[in-house]
Formats: structure tokens, sequence, C-alpha cells
């Protein structure tokens, strides 16, 4: 058996109306849509969102909230990962992160506490958590912050 010779068999398929080909078709003429009006045009009747000229609902609802345009994003990046992709290196920079894939490339990086790390590095990053640079220290690495 083929794909083509399943139920329902061709003529008992319903056909699709065929509108605007001549008056002898039944749907000729005006084609279904009736006589003059926005509808009957082409292109025309009204965007789903319109309410019959009653206040929109995006225009009654209040304005919530605010968007800081001067916000910095940081993509993130945790010292469980540092010391998991950098273990046998001593110097780790932000064009390392970059290339390993761990962060999005061009957001500034910052380096946030969790996790521990085991050997000294020497990191290089945009900003970091008060607790990744305790870590660090502790670990006998330094931190060197490219912002500050």
């Amino acid at each position: 058996m083929k794909i083509h010779e399943l139920y329902p068999f061709e003529e008992e398929r319903k056909k699709r109306k065929r509108i605007g080909r001549g008056s002898a078709s039944g749907r000729g003429c005006t084609s279904g849509k009736g006589n003059k009006g926005q509808n009957s045009r082409s292109g025309g009747g009204v965007q789903p969102w319109f309410e019959g000229g009653q206040m929109p609902l995006q225009r009654r609802l209040p304005k919530r909230g605010f968007k800081n345009p001067f916000r910095t994003e940081y993509a993130v990046i945790n010292l469980d990962k540092i010391d998991k992709y950098f273990s046998d290196v001593t110097e780790v920079g932000i064009e390392d992160i970059y290339q390993k894939g761990l962060v999005k490339k061009n957001l500034p990086v910052k380096i946030l506490g969790n996790g521990q790390i085991d050997n000294p590095l020497k990191i290089t990053a945009h900003k970091f958590s008060k607790s990744a640079l305790e870590k660090i220290k502790q670990a006998g690495g330094t931190a060197i912050s490219i912002e500050g």
C-alpha cells in the first residue's frame, strides 16, 4: 500500500470552492463578498486588533515600568567553569573566555564566585564579584579588573 492509496479516496474528498470564475460557476460576480463596502474590496476589512472605534486595549492599559537605556548587560561566568576549562594555564584573558565559547562575544565579562578555584590564576575581566575576588586571592591568584 502506498500513501496515495489511503482513504479517503479522491472522489470522496471535498473540492475547494473556486470563486470569481464567471456567473455560471455560482460564485462569480462579487465572489461571495456581497455588494460594495469595506469587506468587499481587495485588502479590505479591519485589522485583528481593531475594536470598532472603541479605545483599543493597548491604549486603555497604563504604561508600566522603566527601561534604563544606560544599563550595562554583563555576560557572567562562575569560578567553577573557569577552573574546569582553564586548569592547565596560568593566565586567563577575556579573549580566552570568548574563544572557548563560555560567554557571548562582545559583551563585557563579569566573574561570579560560584564554585571553588584550585590553582593560582591571573584572571582579566571587566568586573568581579566580592566573593570571586576573595576566592581568587585565597588560591594565590590575581584578579585584574578592566573597569573601575
